[in-house]
């Protein structure tokens, strides 16, 4: 396999890798919290608004983290700056 053909592989499976991670990661994270929010309203009924707010903040931030690996994935797959370099190398 040549170097261009390396890096394509490389790029491929360190894309999967973090969509993988990426989308666990933070499907976990928003559970916990949503649960952790619904047990934290049943036992304080009055703050319900302010847990809420709190939560929905909370799933942003979080969900932002899965939209940038998604973003790096789509990086390394299409504009992937080590292709062009090997790409210019091999004559191409």
């Amino acid at each position: 396999m040549d170097n261009l053909g390396l890096v394509a592989a490389v790029s491929i499976a360190v894309s999967g890798l973090t969509i993988a991670v990426g989308s666990i990661g933070p499907a976990l994270g928003e559970g916990r919290a949503v649960a952790q929010a619904l047990g934290a309203i049943a036992q304080q009924p009055d703050e319900a608004n302010t847990i809420t707010r709190t939560l929905f903040v909370g799933l942003a931030m979080v969900e932002s983290t899965a939209i940038y690996c998604f973003v790096v994935a789509m990086i390394l797959i299409f504009a992937n700056p080590f292709w062009d370099y090997f790409l210019s190398r091999a004559g191409g």
